[in-house]
């Protein structure tokens, strides 16, 4: 199947040697995409609004994706049942004295997102913007929870604040989209950053992918590299599978079906796909986090936050390594 790009490549400021970012950092991280936004450093608040998302109901034959867990990717679970407002108070304290941080964007972050009503999704913006010290607005979604008045709503709200939203691609592969059982296409996915960005272009524009789905291939990784490079895509924030229990890959794991990416193996592709990607291009994060130890199956490496991200700037750096070293310009316009 060929899903069809826009035949354009993005307006990039390209630079052929290498670009120091952050503290000699090895790639365009977020944070220094944040600090030049907001000229100084802004740390997300992550709160949950959102109970479910269209594979937990099985609309339409769907199941549950299977990495997903019982909370949907919330970093504060138990802060749930409480009001935005109350979430951000709450969380808000933590953030600023660990990081010193005095701005923020509010992290919509939970299962769908745009899976609720759109008028309780305006409620929920507008209480989480007059929140003080509130900058801007990140907002988590799937490629098929796109509504015509949804995508308004964004091109109005983007021109009076910042507005993020990163998309679950996870692959622009079918096999690997079907394998993780997301309910949607790799065609619905590339069709949906176009019509992000067609109805709503000043939306910073991210999306989020999984390593290490069998099947997968170097060269997968490396197109989806030139792929986002050609798109209308502001960030990318990398994972590596892995399992949690009480999910569909935790069964499979125990039955002998599913082998996680080993660090090295996984650390190679994440090198692959920076050298490809733009360096115009912010980069979230490296690698998953289990944040809960106690519900992590494997592979055990995923219970250390700056494991995965040292590992790889270190052989990045061994290498003479870094974002955008392989890019050229000019990406395919198909995807096989």
């Amino acid at each position: 199947m060929e899903l069809e790009l826009d035949s354009q490549p993005r307006d990039l400021d390209r630079q052929s040697p290498p670009r120091r970012w952050g503290v000699n950092l090895p790639y365009n991280p977020i944070s220094e995409h944040y600090k030049n936004l907001f000229g100084e450093k802004v740390y997300k608040i992550p709160i949950s609004i959102a109970e479910d998302c269209p594979n937990r109901q099985g609309l339409k034959g769907m199941e549950t994706c299977i990495f997903c867990d019982e909370w949907g990717s919330a970093a504060y679970p138990e802060e749930r049942a409480k009001t935005v407002a109350e979430q951000i108070e709450v969380i808000k304290p933590i953030l600023s004295k660990k990081y010193k941080a005095k701005k923020f964007l509010v992290y919509f972050q939970a299962y769908t997102n745009t899976f609720v009503r759109l008028e309780q999704l305006k409620q929920n913006i507008e209480s989480a913007l007059k929140c003080k010290d509130v900058v801007g607005i990140v907002l988590g979604t799937r490629p098929d929870c796109l509504s015509a008045g949804l995508l308004k709503y964004w091109g109005e709200l983007s021109q009076t604040t910042y507005l993020s939203v990163e998309l679950g691609v996870q692959s622009f592969f079918e096999e690997q989209v079907a394998f993780l059982k997301r309910g949607h296409t790799a065609a619905q996915s590339i069709r949906a950053i176009y019509k992000i960005h067609e109805f709503a272009p000043h939306v910073d524009l991210g999306v989020h992918f999984i390593f290490g789905i069998p099947g997968e291939t170097r060269q997968d990784i490396i197109e989806s590299a030139k792929i986002c490079s050609q798109m209308p895509i502001g960030q990318v924030k990398l994972h590596n599978l892995h399992v949690l229990i009480n999910t569909p890959l935790a069964e499979m794991y125990n039955q002998g079906l599913f082998e996680p990416i080993s660090l090295d193996a996984y650390s190679g592709l994440a090198i692959d796909f920076l050298e490809h990607l733009s360096p115009s291009i912010a980069v979230h994060r490296l690698g998953a986090l289990a944040k809960r130890w106690d519900e992590l199956v494997a592979p055990d490496w995923n219970k250390h936050k700056m494991m995965v991200a040292q590992h790889i700037i270190a052989k990045m750096r061994t290498a003479g390594s870094y974002q955008g070293r392989l890019f050229c310009g000019n990406p395919s316009t198909q995807l096989q």
